[in-house]
């Protein structure tokens, strides 16, 4: 009986683990960023909430799927799920466009504002790609890094400046700079190289890069604070039980939550590693923030002309604090 007890025993767990969900989670930055870091407690809190049920695998820096691979990937199912840079699905609706607006939203609590009034229009979107919102982690705010020190936009003419969106291709344009698609793996070499002299990032993506090894100055103008999103497959999701979707909602609001709490703290450390490392870090001079300020202008009327009724929407309730 004390065997077939433990047969029993040890032929339920097997079965048990026979059935645990494996799921993928493509990352396009490296470990030592914080939407990488908060996907790996997002994953781990899902993992020890479904008892080892649902083990999702992160794959993070690009290395399972390139970056503008990823939503193609979760909207297909070939991963279950995925983050992305929001900017980067600019050309597929402009509700994606919102937080790449310069001057729109600058510090995190009219960007987190502005997030909650483009929310709707983002998940509706999302939701007829056949994917979920999950949750949302801010960057620090973006500011330039050049060579040379920037004054005024004509110290930038002729230059050619990194885009990584169709918001910073339109921005680099108006700057009377060259736009130039670098994705962040590839920008010091791009520098090196002579193919970009300048960009509008953020003190994350300088440290992670070692942005002190080819540029020399941090303007430090605050134009925007762009966001990541992390998706899932609405198929995929909808497989789960109930109970198992919940514990995957509740750690996606575990994981914003935390974004936010987090995010100011690591700008400020990380500006302060750009500076250790030798970089001259200023603030913009009211000529240079006055030109800026006059292109995100521009740039709002653009987004408007693009999609009066779902831009429309969003701004109204971002400015009526709806």
């Amino acid at each position: 009986m004390l065997k077939l007890t433990s047969a029993l025993l040890i032929g339920g767990l097997a079965s048990t683990a026979s059935f645990a969900e494996k799921w993928h989670m493509p990352t396009p930055y490296g470990d030592g960023n914080l939407p990488t870091q908060i996907a790996y407690t997002f994953a781990q809190e899902i993992k020890d909430n479904t008892k080892g049920e649902l083990d999702i695998t992160v794959h993070s820096g690009g290395s399972l799927v390139k970056h503008t691979e990823i939503p193609r990937s979760v909207k297909t199912g070939q991963v279950q799920m995925g983050e992305v840079f929001l900017g980067i699905l600019g050309n597929e609706n402009p509700v994606y466009k919102h937080d790449n607006i310069p001057f729109l939203a600058t510090s995190f609590e009219d960007a987190k504002k502005l997030w909650e009034a483009a929310k709707p229009e983002v998940s509706e979107q999302l939701d007829k790609d056949g994917m979920l919102l999950l949750y949302a982690v801010a960057w620090p705010a973006q500011s330039l890094y050049s060579e040379e020190p920037v004054n005024t936009l004509a110290d930038l003419a002729g230059t050619k400046m990194r885009a990584y969106s169709p918001s910073t291709s339109r921005l680099a344009d108006l700057m009377g700079t060259t736009p130039t698609t670098i994705q962040v793996p590839d920008i010091p070499q791009a520098f090196s190289t002579g193919i970009i002299q300048a960009m509008i990032t953020s003190p994350s993506t300088g440290v992670d890069s070692q942005a002190w090894d080819y540029v020399k100055n941090y303007t430090d103008v605050q134009a925007w604070i762009p966001k990541n999103i992390i998706v899932v497959n609405k198929r995929a999701f909808n497989r789960l039980d109930k109970a198992t979707q919940q514990i995957i909602l509740d750690a996606a609001t575990h994981a914003e939550a935390a974004g936010w709490t987090k995010v100011a703290a690591r700008a400020a450390k990380d500006k302060a590693t750009l500076i250790e490392n030798g970089m001259t870090a200023s603030d913009p001079s009211p000529q240079l923030l006055e030109e800026l300020q006059a292109i995100g202008k521009t740039m709002i009327e653009e987004w408007k002309a693009e999609s009066p009724k779902d831009v429309g929407a969003i701004l109204s309730r971002y400015q009526n604090g709806l």
